[in-house]
Protein backbone atom coordinates (compact mmCIF):
# COMPACT_ATOMS: atom_id res chain seq x y z
CA UNK A 1 0.00 0.00 0.00
CA UNK A 2 2.85 2.28 0.34
CA UNK A 3 3.82 1.90 -3.04
CA UNK A 4 0.37 2.85 -3.95
CA UNK A 5 0.43 5.87 -1.50
CA UNK A 6 3.59 7.25 -3.29
CA UNK A 7 2.36 6.65 -6.91
CA UNK A 8 -0.46 8.82 -5.75
CA UNK A 9 1.23 11.28 -4.23
CA UNK A 10 3.92 11.70 -7.76
CA UNK A 11 1.28 11.97 -10.05
CA UNK A 12 -0.71 14.25 -7.89
CA UNK A 13 -0.86 18.08 -8.57
CA UNK A 14 -0.44 20.11 -5.17
CA UNK A 15 -3.57 21.24 -3.61
CA UNK A 16 -5.57 18.18 -5.20
CA UNK A 17 -7.75 15.03 -3.59
CA UNK A 18 -7.39 11.67 -3.07
CA UNK A 19 -9.87 9.73 -1.83
CA UNK A 20 -9.79 5.95 -0.46
CA UNK A 21 -12.99 3.85 0.66
CA UNK A 22 -11.43 1.03 3.10
CA UNK A 23 -13.02 -1.42 5.60
CA UNK A 24 -11.76 -3.01 8.39
CA UNK A 25 -11.63 -7.21 9.21
CA UNK A 26 -11.23 -9.56 12.15
CA UNK A 27 -8.44 -12.24 11.78
CA UNK A 28 -8.67 -15.37 14.49
CA UNK A 29 -11.43 -13.15 16.04
CA UNK A 30 -9.65 -10.24 16.64
CA UNK A 31 -10.23 -6.65 14.93
CA UNK A 32 -7.52 -5.85 12.30
CA UNK A 33 -8.09 -1.97 11.57
CA UNK A 34 -6.43 -2.17 8.34
CA UNK A 35 -8.26 1.63 7.63
CA UNK A 36 -6.26 3.17 9.87
CA UNK A 37 -3.40 1.46 8.68
CA UNK A 38 -3.83 2.41 5.39
CA UNK A 39 -4.57 6.12 6.33
CA UNK A 40 -1.22 5.78 8.05
CA UNK A 41 0.81 5.04 4.96
CA UNK A 42 -0.57 7.83 3.34
CA UNK A 43 -0.02 10.56 5.85
CA UNK A 44 3.67 9.10 5.87
CA UNK A 45 3.99 9.56 2.25
CA UNK A 46 3.35 13.30 2.50
CA UNK A 47 -0.57 13.42 2.28
CA UNK A 48 -2.62 15.33 4.92
CA UNK A 49 -6.12 14.37 6.18
CA UNK A 50 -8.38 16.72 5.25
CA UNK A 51 -12.10 14.16 6.04
CA UNK A 52 -12.01 11.17 7.76
CA UNK A 53 -16.31 10.14 6.66
CA UNK A 54 -18.03 7.07 8.62
CA UNK A 55 -20.23 5.11 5.97
CA UNK A 56 -22.39 2.94 7.26
CA UNK A 57 -23.06 -0.40 5.53
CA UNK A 58 -26.89 -1.05 4.76
CA UNK A 59 -28.29 -4.04 3.31
CA UNK A 60 -25.11 -6.50 3.14
CA UNK A 61 -25.90 -9.60 1.29
CA UNK A 62 -23.96 -11.71 4.25
CA UNK A 63 -25.07 -10.38 7.02
CA UNK A 64 -27.81 -12.87 7.60
CA UNK A 65 -25.45 -15.29 7.91
CA UNK A 66 -23.09 -13.25 10.17
CA UNK A 67 -25.49 -12.24 12.08
CA UNK A 68 -25.94 -16.17 13.75
CA UNK A 69 -22.13 -16.53 13.40
CA UNK A 70 -21.13 -13.61 15.63
CA UNK A 71 -23.78 -14.56 18.40
CA UNK A 72 -22.21 -18.15 18.47
CA UNK A 73 -18.78 -16.99 18.06
CA UNK A 74 -18.87 -14.02 20.27
CA UNK A 75 -17.84 -10.51 18.42
CA UNK A 76 -19.47 -7.73 17.23
CA UNK A 77 -20.06 -7.43 13.39
CA UNK A 78 -18.35 -4.48 11.58
CA UNK A 79 -21.18 -2.20 10.24
CA UNK A 80 -18.64 0.73 8.67
CA UNK A 81 -16.33 1.86 6.45
CA UNK A 82 -13.77 4.60 6.46
CA UNK A 83 -13.66 7.42 3.16
CA UNK A 84 -10.76 8.71 4.21
CA UNK A 85 -10.23 12.25 2.15
CA UNK A 86 -6.40 13.34 1.68
CA UNK A 87 -4.78 16.79 -0.23
CA UNK A 88 -1.18 16.99 -1.57
CA UNK A 89 -0.20 19.98 -0.01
Amino acid sequence: MEKVAKEFYRVLKPGKFCAILMGDTRRNKMYQPLAFKVMERFLKTGFKLKEDIIKRQFNCKATGFWVNKSKDANFLLIMHEHLFIFQKI
